[in-house]
């Protein structure tokens, strides 16, 4: 069995979470049009069992693929945004290869281009993904890819579009070709390491970058106090802080509807997700400035 650990990096809202989900053919990260949606490395397991000669007559390779969803790399603002560029820049030493998504000219700002630059610093394979090619004109298509190809850097070049899923599986064939021969590190059946509690709290979050303004979804940190699984109905109680009263008034709405919405909306996908009937209470509370204070990110687990 060929195994190895895939790292997934980009700027913000690039599409990396799509594709991970795209490549499980489930979803484990939470995704919106919104920068800066994924704070956590989140690993997505892939197992594959080979059915023998393929069509061309080579052999299909039994696989396990660990694929880890970083956030996107930007310049910091805040603490929290210190933690999310550094986990996302140490993946780069803990993979085998290396998935660089982008999705325009490297001409076109200076964040894909500090991002080339790192990785122009390691020697671990790497391969770029340029996506959402539903989107492109063929010749911009080309202009990115031949821009990209004369870094001579690249193992190898793919366009995609992770949200139709279109050459993803070809994509997981080439990540495939770097990866060796070695043991199988998670059951067959597991699709990732991510506790139960910390994707309840992401679909939570989810909903909150859905429904809010854009002032106020990326102040906003949610906290599973109660997690409790019953014979037939599992009891949840989380509390989401932000860091200002006005948006807290954001988040509850009038009357309460922007926050029985929220809440509706993530009990049902909970429910779909845990196949279980899902009792879920909210509450809301203010911490200011809690994405600059070291004790409070780590008390939400973005820091050790």
């Amino acid at each position: 069995m060929k195994t190895g650990f895939v790292g997934i990096v980009g700027r913000p809202n690039v599409g990396k979470s799509t594709l991970l989900n795209a490549v499980l053919g489930e979803k484990i990260a939470i995704t919106t049009d919104k920068p800066q949606t994924t704070r956590n490395t989140i690993r997505g397991i892939y197992t594959h069992y080979g059915q023998g000669d393929n069509s061309r007559g080579e052999k299909d390779d039994d696989l396990q693929l660990v694929f880890i969803d970083t956030p996107g790399i930007h310049r910091p603002r805040n603490k929290l945004g210190e933690y999310m560029t550094e986990a996302a820049i140490g993946t780069f030493k803990e993979v085998d290869a290396i998935i660089f998504i982008v999705e325009d000219k490297l001409s076109a700002g200076p964040g894909d281009q500090y991002i080339v630059d790192l990785l122009d610093q390691i020697t671990t394979p790497k391969i770029l993904v340029i996506n959402k090619i539903d989107k492109l004109e063929p010749d911009v298509f080309e202009e990115i890819y031949k821009e990209y190809d004369e870094l001579g850097i690249f193992e190898d070049i793919l366009g995609i579009s992770a949200k139709e899923g279109t050459n993803v599986q070809d994509l997981i064939k080439c990540v495939a070709e770097f990866m060796e021969e070695g043991p199988m590190y998670f059951p067959e059946d597991m699709i990732t390491e991510n506790p139960e509690r910390f994707i309840v709290s992401e679909i939570i979050r989810e909903k909150i970058l859905m429904y809010l303004q854009e002032e106020v979804p990326h102040g906003v940190a949610v906290e599973i106090e109660r997690y409790k699984e019953e014979k037939d109905i599992t009891r949840i109680s989380a509390v989401i802080y932000c860091e200002k009263k006005s948006h807290k008034g954001m988040i509850i709405g009038k009357g309460g509807r922007k926050l029985k919405g929220i809440g509706k909306s993530a009990r049902e996908e909970m429910e779909a997700l845990l196949g279980t009937k899902v009792f879920l209470e909210m509450w809301v509370k203010v911490k200011e400035n809690w994405r600059d204070s070291d004790i409070a990110l780590s008390n939400f687990g973005y820091k050790d």
